[in-house]
């Protein structure tokens, strides 16, 4: 029966019903045919778990961070991030598509979601490009791309739901992005510069002198500071230690509201309140999905669905590379499919065990998580950060999807096989700041 339950739920998500619903009838199928005999499993003890689950102070976090992400994108605090990254390479060819990109790796830092990163730096840098002669289809697939720096780069919603169902600590999920975001920042900028290498219809910014340039630093840098001490203040916090990630989520709310209204002056008491309904909305939908999902996993482990799992992987190999080399392809095809949240929250219970098993990190297996929900925003058909990038910079999905496959295979295939197969490389931090095991 599980299989059923299984086929239930991808027949609802090509349909295109809501993810949580799609849970539901999964979960359904299950609680009325599954378990050794066919007759189906108790609800009255399943119900009360999901509400079990659901009682937990990390959580408050993810809807503190959405809350953050809007106020950030409405008060023009991005504007001054952009004007200050501007002033080292805005003058390079293609030094424009840098500045975005870099942009969205601090706005990243901030509010650590890839829809209100892309919404917020692209409205300010799409403009940016056409002036600059960049072609739609690029602009559009590069910032689409440098959007989802904020799924890297924490603090980062993914990781936290990744963290409370799995048990982890939602820190050492954090350091293990770290590494992967830096190179997918590096990689995006070397790849956008190479696609450009021939466009002759870009004007770069005139050269500036030494002193204008310095000059003009230090004016754009103290305008930026007050956007600059977010990322310091919640990042320095956590990692310093002297805040959780629930407690630094409430100081950049805190925080960015007098900056947002005072400072930048492009908050308003009624954006303020349109935030907020938002952020209400979007994290509702999310609680329903983890409530919906706490029981599907629940009811796929007692049918022990990951052992099934593991036995159609070992089928194939016995080799643990090779597992985890399947276990990507799983993820990239489950990304493909739906958001990045539905697949955090659908395939860690099933994939976890499996990897403990096989004698993975737990920790390495969040940064491989966390990329391949990065991709996976990007990857037909369901791409909607790819999608949003086409409606916010006004470029059809057939001049787009060169210049985004090209990205894909260019930039984030080579950070998944980094992430996937060098685990040192993102178990370097969580050793270091933690002390956990390589």
């Amino acid at each position: 029966m599980i299989y059923v339950a299984i086929a239930v739920l991808m027949f609802c998500l090509v349909l295109g019903v809501p993810v949580p619903v799609s849970f539901m009838a999964s979960s359904a199928t299950l609680i009325f045919f599954g378990g050794p005999e066919g007759l189906g499993y108790p609800a009255s003890q399943l119900l009360p778990y999901g509400f079990t689950q659901m009682n937990s102070v990390s959580l408050i976090a993810i809807a503190l961070f959405i809350i953050a992400g809007g106020i950030m994108e409405r008060g023009r605090i991005g504007e001054k991030l952009i004007d200050m990254v501007d002033v080292f390479v805005g003058h390079w060819k293609g030094g424009l598509g840098v500045v975005g990109t870099v942009s969205c790796a601090v706005f990243g830092a901030i509010s650590g979601a890839a829809c209100a990163t892309l919404s917020c730096i692209g409205s300010i840098m799409f403009p940016r490009l056409k002036a600059a002669g960049y072609p739609r289809g690029h602009a559009a697939a590069l910032m689409s791309n440098a959007s989802l720096l904020g799924l890297l780069i924490p603090p980062n919603a993914t990781l936290i739901i990744f963290a409370w169902i799995s048990g982890q600590s939602v820190l050492a999920c954090f350091l293990s992005t770290v590494g992967p975001g830096i190179l997918c920042t590096i990689l995006i900028c070397v790849v956008n510069s190479w696609l450009l290498r021939n466009n002759t219809t870009i004007t770069p910014a005139p050269r500036r002198t030494g002193a204008e340039k310095m000059q003009l630093f230090k004016d754009r840098f103290w305008l930026a500071v007050p956007a600059l001490m977010l990322p310091v203040i919640v990042l320095g916090g956590i990692y310093g230690g002297v805040m959780t990630t629930t407690e630094a989520a409430a100081v950049a709310v805190l925080y960015s509201i007098p900056v947002g209204m005072f400072i930048y002056k492009g908050l308003t008491l009624k954006g303020l309140f349109e935030v907020i309904v938002e952020s209400a909305v979007t994290t509702g939908v999310i609680m329903v999905m983890l409530y919906s999902v706490s029981m599907l996993s629940r009811l796929y482990i007692l049918e022990d669905l990951p052992g099934k799992i593991l036995y159609l992987f070992q089928s194939v190999s016995d080799n643990r590379w090779v597992i985890m080399g399947m276990i990507n392809i799983f993820l990239v095809i489950m990304g493909m499919l739906m958001d990045d949240i539905s697949v955090v929250v659908l395939t860690t219970p099933i994939l976890m065990p499996v990897i403990m098993q096989l004698g993975f990190s737990p920790i390495h297996y969040a940064a491989v998580l966390g990329v391949n929900t990065g991709l996976g925003c990007i990857t037909p058909p369901a791409a909607p950060v790819l999608y949003l990038g086409g409606r916010l910079g006004n470029a059809p999905i057939n001049e787009m999807m060169g210049p985004a496959l090209f990205f894909m295979f260019a930039v984030w295939g080579p950070v998944l096989l980094v992430t996937a197969y060098l685990p040192k490389f993102v178990l370097f931090l969580p050793h270091i700041v933690l002390g956990m095991p390589w």
